[in-house]
């Protein structure tokens, strides 16, 4: 076995560092620790006033949004927030090598 085919690829985390970029995974983590601490934070509240599941929402606004379109179910709220971030993470991702492009020359 010469090891041509295995070492060929380059790890998960890298191909998806080079598909996505850095800024947009920064943000995917972002927006996941925001929503574990505001689960944490809903759950451990006793008085049932607890307003942190708003953040997640905020963060991953304006995709997160079809939340007020969509039936009324635990699953569809983090449904939304994984249709935000990702409609987010993509737009991100577009901007930073469109920015990392550069613009072209004048005088060439």
């Amino acid at each position: 076995m010469t090891g041509t085919d295995g070492d060929s690829r380059p790890s998960l985390p890298r191909r998806l560092r080079d598909r996505v970029g850095l800024v947009a995974l920064a943000y995917l983590g972002l927006c996941a620790a925001v929503l574990v601490w505001a689960v944490v934070a809903s759950v451990t509240d006793d008085s049932g006033e607890a307003m942190a599941l708003v953040f997640p929402l905020l963060v991953t606004a304006p995709g997160s949004l079809v939340v007020l379109v969509l039936p009324e179910h635990g699953s569809m709220f983090f449904a939304s927030l994984v249709i935000g971030a990702a409609v987010n993470a993509a737009i991100i991702s577009w901007c930073t090598s469109v920015l990392r492009r550069g613009r072209p020359d004048p005088e060439s």
